[in-house]
């Protein structure tokens, strides 16, 4: 057991040397110990602590609860750098733009708005979109930039939503999970077989990925002449942080920063800006549309431009 100290020492002091301790890292989340104890080359598994539980990020804006809230989510963070090119880490390059974004928003007015990270901090994928379910998000989105590598030519922003294979296991998931014992868009689980949940929970799931697929077109469609998007700027992929079953959800890959102008338009203010006033055009367009279709609550800000 000595040795199992010892190797348990290194994991943990590991970790601190690396900054995962300071930057949101979650040791139950994230490994197990493992660590060899015996000659017969058997395990012991060492159980680490609980993770505490996370708090909730403030909602800026209007105390107006029946206003629609936007959940702006910057990928990665803290130890985890994203990708890199030209100088620049991924998760510094998003951040920018969400603070962007979420100022754009609150200037235009008629929205909530909340973020996953306003900091340099580590945040596991399921507490992203979780963060935006407990908040009681009319829209998640989460925004990327993207890496090709050693071909810097390649360049131009991309837009994912939840393919439909992801979100039927996603579905099934969230039903074992929440053990038929939770609400999910406005669907009561409780008392239902985990079958029967899984159906409601992927009827819920589907109306959500429409609502996607919708809010995607429109970055496309407000984005035109004003950002480069991608030869093909529009995917559906298995992506976990997409996997919300009951609010929109949309990726944004705002661009290559291994490509020298998308990282030189992404880094600067007026390329943030830019991003920031498209997406933002995106947002008021798809609640006014919910709105007059009689669902989200959405008022047409008054100042927005």
């Amino acid at each position: 057991m000595r040795l199992a100290f010892l190797l348990y020492l290194v994991v943990a002091l590991s970790a601190v040397a690396t900054g995962l301790a300071v930057s949101g890292f979650r040791p139950d989340a994230a490994m197990a110990a493992l660590v060899s104890a015996k000659g017969d080359n058997r395990f012991e598994r060492i159980v680490l602590p609980k993770a505490l539980p996370y708090d909730l990020p403030a909602v800026e804006g209007t105390r107006d609860s029946s206003l629609p809230l936007v959940v702006i989510d910057p990928g990665h963070g803290g130890f985890d750098l994203g990708a890199k090119g030209q100088g620049l880490q991924e998760k510094n390059v998003v951040l920018g733009l969400a603070l962007a974004l979420r100022d754009r928003l609150l200037a235009d007015g008629g929205v909530r708005v909340a973020l996953t990270r306003s900091d340099d901090r580590f945040l596991p994928l399921d507490e992203r979109y979780e963060i935006a379910r407990k908040l009681g998000a009319s829209l998640f989105l989460s925004i990327h930039a993207d890496s090709a590598g050693d071909e810097g030519s390649v360049e131009g922003a991309s837009i994912y939503t939840l393919s439909n294979r992801a979100s039927d296991a996603a579905a099934r998931r969230f039903a074992a999970r929440e053990n038929a014992s939770d609400h999910v868009n406005g669907l009561d689980l409780d008392g239902k077989s985990n079958a029967v949940s899984s159906i409601l929970v992927a009827l819920s799931q589907r109306r959500a990925q429409a609502q996607s697929n919708k809010f995607a077109k429109l970055i496309l469609q407000e984005g035109k002449g004003v950002i480069d998007f991608h030869s093909q700027p529009l995917h559906s992929a298995t992506l976990e942080v997409l996997r919300a079953p009951d609010v929109p959800s949309v990726l944004f890959e705002s661009g290559f920063i291994t490509n020298e102008a998308d990282a030189e338009r992404l880094n600067s203010p007026a390329g943030r800006n830019a991003v920031a006033r498209v997406l933002a055009r995106a947002v008021r367009i798809y609640f006014m549309d919910r709105k007059d279709a009689g669902s989200d609550s959405a008022a047409a800000p008054a100042n927005a431009q």
